[in-house]
């Protein structure tokens, strides 16, 4: 997700062109947006994480129009939770979860840092897939996916999904292996997993070398 200034307002579900993979229209943000990800590169995220989709709790941080979300719930996911800062934004967010389907779609307008603090309520709120893809620029992934560490939020065997700028990937918070890395021009998919206690004091350097698959 990269955030831009372009013209215009917000883009109509009938006329814009911002398609889910079966083909359904959606709303675009106005204004200051979050551009949302190239169709081709959400196919690959879903094709990455295919086994682990059915019945899944999905969290989307920095959601932007909630497209990687509505892709996560036409596969299958129990629940899909989008988190975004900007109203106007949440609002389109919104709009499109409760398209594909209302009962199985939260949205929350809040700063991805203040809702993660807290942590979950309890292990059964914790998310099996987390996506995120903060504005490139504002160097986010390393704080966020701390605080996804931190608050407990990732389930057991779960997978966090960077998408990040493939020229200047974000270095890796303590903790984490990298299990997967996928370049698309610009855009690189990485997934993650918490490390295991026994693997904490490796070299991370090693690890991602030793662990990561690249294609």
């Amino acid at each position: 997700m990269k955030r831009n200034q372009v013209a215009g307002g917000l883009g109509p579900r009938g006329g814009g062109g911002l398609r889910l993979s079966g083909g359904r229209r959606l709303l675009s943000p106005p204004g200051l947006v979050a551009r949302p990800t190239a169709s081709r590169v959400r196919l690959a995220v879903m094709n990455l994480v295919a086994d682990q989709l059915p019945g899944c709790r999905w969290l989307d941080l920095c959601c932007g129009s909630g497209v990687m979300a509505c892709e996560a719930l036409l596969r299958g996911a129990a629940l899909a939770v989008a988190v975004e800062q900007d109203r106007r934004i949440a609002a389109v967010a919104r709009a499109n979860l409760e398209a594909v389907d209302q009962e199985r779609a939260r949205v929350i307008c809040q700063e991805a840092r203040r809702w993660l603090a807290p942590g979950p309520a309890t292990d059964g709120h914790r998310f099996d897939l987390i996506y995120l893809d903060p504005p490139w620029p504002a160097g986010l992934h390393g704080p966020l996916t701390e605080a996804v560490a931190a608050g407990g939020w990732l389930a057991p065997g779960g997978t966090l999904i960077w998408e990040c700028d493939s020229t200047a990937p974000p270095a890796l918070p303590a903790g984490w292996q990298e299990r997967r890395r996928r370049t698309y021009g610009g855009s690189s998919v990485v997934l993650l997993e918490l490390k295991r206690p026994e693997q904490g004091n490796s070299n991370l350097q090693g690890d991602s070398k030793t662990n990561a698959k690249q294609d």
